[in-house]
């Protein structure tokens, strides 16, 4: 008896070859292999209810055809997918200040050149906001406690083309006692075009905080005789009568700051004129 099951067994077929996934981008050039037609792909758009590519031949002439199956991709068969979309690209980080924000920044070495401010408070105000931007210049703040010698101060540091100063002023307004130091100071031998002096309007460096910022409309009237810190606090309703209550109130009003936007822009103004100044022409 002969066994004829071997005749029932199906003969394996190879499986297809699966197509390679290509997005379309606009200038890729396709053939249609049902009808021939190779043109450049110039968009994708919906039509009857599909997506299809519209590809443009030499002469200038445009043909669409569905999106998927039946194209040719430099002679290769391949199946055709909607274009990717391409993330927007990323907006510059901002530092503090405004600028864009340099990453995995390396201190400069420190220039010769110098800010300096009237007070710690003035000092600890410009390097929370433009502390990035000195570091990325080598522009190093110090504070001075006091302009009654300014004089003395630049004729001690000896400014020159490559050593200059940048000084910022508190109450620097016409007819000021800091508006008489600051144009006796610049007669000093060697400040013209080395030394530039600007400054602001307010009595101390914390007015340059916008009243906002802390949930007020206004700074505080203090009155004469009061010393200003310990009447400005006393205004505002913070505890005011020790040192420590003073130097908490700096400290909570410091904290309250997180960009040039929170400060007002009078003060905005003299510190990058400053900057501008001692990195002009790459001075050190």
């Amino acid at each position: 008896m002969f066994d004829y099951s071997w005749g029932a067994q199906e003969i394996s077929k190879p499986k297809p070859k699966k197509l390679r996934q290509v997005s379309i981008e606009r200038g890729m050039v396709l053939e249609d292999v049902q009808t021939g037609w190779v043109g450049e792909a110039v968009r994708v758009e919906k039509s009857g209810g599909m997506l299809v590519v519209a590809l443009e031949d030499r002469r200038g002439r445009t043909k669409s055809f569905p999106v998927g199956f039946g194209f040719l991709l430099e002679g290769e068969p391949v199946e055709l997918t909607a274009p990717q979309r391409k993330a927007p690209p990323a907006a510059p980080q901002r530092s503090a200040s405004g600028s864009v924000r340099v990453e995995n920044l390396r201190a400069r070495t420190a220039r010769a050149s110098r800010v300096w401010v009237e007070g710690k408070h003035d000092a600890e105000l410009v390097e929370k906001v433009w502390g990035h931007d000195l570091r990325v210049e080598g522009i190093v703040v110090e504070p001075l406690h006091g302009v009654d010698d300014l004089a003395g101060l630049i004729r001690d540091f000896g400014p020159g083309p490559e050593r200059r100063l940048g000084i910022l002023v508190d109450h620097l307004v016409a007819g000021s006692k800091e508006s008489r130091i600051a144009a006796e100071a610049m007669r000093t031998p060697g400040a013209a075009g080395n030394v530039l002096i600007v400054g602001h309007p307010y009595v101390d460096v914390w007015q340059a905080i916008k009243p906002h910022v802390i949930g007020i409309e206004q700074w505080p009237q203090v009155p004469r005789g009061l010393d200003w810190k310990t009447g400005i606090l006393r205004g505002i309703g913070w505890p005011h009568v020790t040192p420590t209550d003073v130097a908490l109130g700096w400290k909570r009003l410091l904290g309250s700051v997180s960009t040039y936007a929170d400060l007002e822009p009078s003060l905005l103004g003299r510190v990058e004129e400053v900057i501008d100044f001692l990195t002009a022409g790459d001075a050190r």
